[in-house]
């Protein structure tokens, strides 16, 4: 057996009826960092029929060391992950339908971009975001892949809609979260751990077999683990898959601006209207005097007291502060 998938198709558990179950699967993958990178090569690599990755973010120097589908020219390039991510993974498999998004997930345009998805995996760097795809899977009823990494410390689990409890019931269970790969760092191998689970169990789901039901937490530089039956967990009050009121997919609830995961930027998201048109907005920063780079689907500006960077949907990345006042208050200085 020589062909492309014969060593996954001779395990069992998958054989040639599942590689088939795989090649009309569609997967909807949140964030392009190191989870979501790694993960999506996998699941590229195995031969799934359809992914979709959606990111916010652009490629920095900092990724490198652990968000392996990037390289030193995605940076130069200020490539968009979603664009760098789609733009690798159909070189490493052709026969795969990948379409990368660049845009930022909110209660506004999940439900649209989850439709039709097989399962959904969360490969994003903040609980609102996550909370958010968890109403969106709940409602869908397609099943959820939350995963997480900092430092050397890893958790999963899977949520399968109308049978286990969903992100929501677990939220009193779950770390804070206020340590992030920016204040504490980030190993490598604790990503490929984390991505391994979430793989393996979107594998299982999307061959037809059951997943553990586990709630997973492991270190593996103390080599501390533990597992967790999940279904003593469940909140018999939950907004989210006992009552079904979905709370986090209300536009209303969500945060307009955003600072991102410790990194000094912060996200400011506009109200709404038509998004500036780059090159026009290029033009006009130049002619203020500011250094400007640009590609089809980013500006980005630099001066001596601050830098921004202007996504095609509106969106900016104001660098250099936590401030959420002194990010409004640049966005609309110089963009509008």
């Amino acid at each position: 057996m020589t062909g492309r998938y014969s060593r996954q198709e001779l395990f069992r558990p998958i054989g040639p009826d599942g590689q088939k179950k795989l090649h009309s699967a569609h997967v909807l993958l949140i964030g392009a960092g190191a989870l979501g990178a790694a993960s999506a090569e996998m699941l590229v690599r195995a031969g799934i029929g359809s992914l979709t990755i959606a990111d916010r973010d652009y490629v920095e120097w900092s990724n490198l060391q652990r968000q392996q589908l990037y390289t030193e020219q995605d940076v130069a390039d200020q490539l968009p992950k979603a664009a760098a991510a789609e733009n690798r993974l159909r070189l490493i498999n052709s026969s795969v339908r990948v379409k990368g998004i660049v845009t930022d997930v909110t209660a506004e345009k999940v439900l649209s971009l989850a439709e039709g998805a097989s399962l959904i995996i969360d490969a994003t760097d903040n609980f609102e975001t996550r909370l958010i795809i968890n109403d969106a899977a709940v409602k869908l009823g397609i099943p959820f892949l939350y995963g997480a990494c900092v430092a050397s410390y890893g958790i999963t689990y899977t949520v399968i809609p109308d049978q286990t409890p969903c992100l929501h019931c677990l939220l009193g269970h779950l770390p804070a979260g206020s340590l992030t790969c920016d204040t504490a760092g980030v190993v490598s191998p604790i990503v490929q751990q984390v991505a391994a689970f979430q793989v393996t169990d979107a594998l299982k789901l999307l061959t037809g077999h059951e997943t553990s039901g586990m709630l997973r937490s492991f270190d593996i530089w103390t080599n501390e683990r533990s597992e967790v039956r999940a279904d003593a967990l469940k909140n018999q009050a939950c907004p989210t898959c006992c009552t079904r009121k979905f709370p986090f997919l209300s536009v209303e609830n969500e945060t307009k601006a955003a600072v991102l995961c410790g990194r000094e930027t912060v996200q400011i998201r506009p109200a709404g209207g038509e998004p500036p048109e780059l090159q026009e907005l290029a033009a006009r920063l130049k002619d203020a005097g500011l250094d400007v780079t640009g590609n089809p689907y980013l500006v980005s500006c630099q001066s001596r007291d601050f830098k921004f960077v202007i996504f095609r949907d509106g969106r900016a990345f104001i660098h250099g502060t936590n401030d959420v006042n002194k990010a409004k208050m640049l966005y609309h200085r110089w963009i509008g």
